[in-house]
Order: C-alpha cells, then structure tokens, then sequence
C-alpha cells in the first residue's frame, strides 16, 4: 500500500513497524477483560477470606482520618492549607489498594463485570455474598479504628478537634447531597479501577490523583466516611440514627449507582458494540508474543 496515500510514515523497517505493533494501548476490550478475571477471581474467594480482608481494608482506612486529622491540626487554619491537608485523604486508599485488601466500591466494581457477561442467578448470589461481606467488613474495621482513635490517649486534644470537624464537614450535607457526591465519588473510583491496568508503573499516582480530588470536592465514601462520621457518633455529637439514615444509606446507594451500574454499564455496553478485534499485520520474519506462546 502506497504510504503516502494511507497517511502512514514512510521508511519504516520491519523491526520499527513491529515496535509501533508493540507499544500501541490496550484496546478497551483488553480492559474490560482484565477486570472481568479479577472480579472473577474475586466472586470465587471464601467467605472467610473475604470477611479477613475487608476487616483489614477497614482498619487500614483509617490512616485516611488519621493523616487528615494530623495534617490539619498541625498546619495554620487557612483556607488555602487545607488544600495541603487533602492529601491526607489518599494515605488510606494508597495502603487499602497497594496491599490488595477487600475495599468496597473498589474491588466490588470488578466483580460486576462478570455478572454483565454472564447475568445468571448464581452470579447474583455470589455478587451479593461479595458485597455483603465486604461492606459489613469494612465498616467494622472503621467503626473499630474510629473508637481506638478517640478513646485511647493516642493524638493531642487539638488533633482530636481536628477529627471532630472531619466529621462536622460530612456531616454538612444534607442526604440529598450524600447520595449524589456518593454517585461521583463511585464514579471516580471505578474510573480509578479502568485506569489502572493499563499504567500499572503509575498505580500510585493514579491512585493519589482520583482520592485526591475525591478529598477537594469533598465526595462522600461510604468506608472511608464512616470513619469520619462514627467518630462523631462515638464522641456523642452525633446519633446511630443519623449516622445510617443520613450518612450511610443515601452514600452506599450513590457509590453503588455510580461505580456498579453507570461506569460500569456504559464500559461494559462500549466493549460489547465492538464487532471483531483489529488486525495486525507481522513484520516480516516476525512474530506476536501471543503467537509465540
């Protein structure tokens, strides 16, 4: 084919047009493959497994409240500062996700796939059982460490200040607005969760950037926010009542919505329109890695 016709570059040996072969960007299907195997995997887990896991993870964001706590009680009260302080946010989901613990909204995304491609009873059952145990899981890791937090003479009294206005922020909004930052929040983290096979080398970085703005806009997450608020509960500044009915429910529901149906439906309904797989010419004498295997 002429190559000044096809708009390609000309002059290209066969070991270059085999790098350009090499160093093009998963396709979408490539992706959405990827985390299908792992939300796979992790329907197939045991209960127990799952139960462990999802503690951790829970106990583990902590360090989320922990890090925003320290960074606010120790830097000048200005508006500005609390740019800085945001980035606390990111020290619970950097450790949750590096350490591949159970996080809901995060490896509950993954399992979702699966149940797209193949919509049968049994795959319901076994995403409920996932979501079920994760999410219970996580909240008593958080309730655990938000109590340890405040009633063990850990922090100084201006650090435990700092945790109760954490609490007071989230608390702000009203259930309207808990569901539908909860909707972009579970948006950002199943966008978090598309990105990252694709730059693994940059796991940490998109990890920080997505929690990061999480923190900025202050999008509420039902793990990491149930130790915010739980604090407050624990402190009696806050009841059980409002803690599920006006934190909880309305922000489970909108990081379901937004990461479990719309992220992934609409990437799920993008790969299935593809009609065939794009072919790749072999330099010649060359061969793809998949052919040698």
């Amino acid at each position: 084919m002429d190559t000044q016709k096809d708009g390609k570059t000309p002059d290209l040996s066969a070991q270059e047009k085999h790098e350009v072969d090499r160093n093009q960007p998963p396709r979408a299907a490539v992706l959405h493959e990827i985390i299908r195997t792992q939300g796979n995997q992790e329907l197939e887990r045991s209960v127990a497994a799952l139960w462990w896991s999802a503690l951790a993870a829970g106990l583990t964001m902590g360090l989320s409240l922990m890090a925003m706590g320290l960074l606010n009680s120790r830097l000048p009260d200005h508006e500005g500062f609390k740019v800085i302080a945001s980035f606390g946010y990111c020290a619970g989901f950097l450790a949750v996700i590096l350490a591949r613990q159970q996080l809901f909204t995060e490896n509950t995304l993954t399992a979702v796939l699966p149940i797209m491609s193949k919509p049968t009873l049994g795959n319901f059952g076994r995403l409920f059982r996932l979501w079920g145990v994760v999410l219970v899981g996580n909240l008593c890791g958080t309730l655990l460490v938000a109590y340890v937090m405040l009633h063990l003479p850990i922090f100084d009294q201006r650090t435990d200040q700092a945790f109760l206005e954490i609490g007071r922020k989230v608390m702000e909004n009203d259930t309207g607005q808990m569901f539908a930052k909860g909707i972009i929040s579970g948006w950002m983290i199943a966008t978090m969760v598309w990105m990252i096979p694709s730059m693994e080398s940059a796991k940490m970085w998109i990890i920080i950037l997505i929690t990061y703005l999480m923190a900025l806009g202050d999008f509420t997450h039902i793990v990491v926010g149930s130790a915010e608020v739980s604090y407050l509960v624990f402190a009696g500044q806050l009841s059980w009542e409002d803690f599920w009915m006006v934190f909880a429910a309305p922000t489970l529901a909108g990081n379901i919505i937004g990461g479990s149906f719309i992220f992934a439906l609409l990437s799920h309904a993008q790969v299935r329109s593809e009609s065939g797989s794009p072919s790749r010419p072999h330099p010649p004498g060359r061969h793809d890695d998949a052919d040698d295997k």
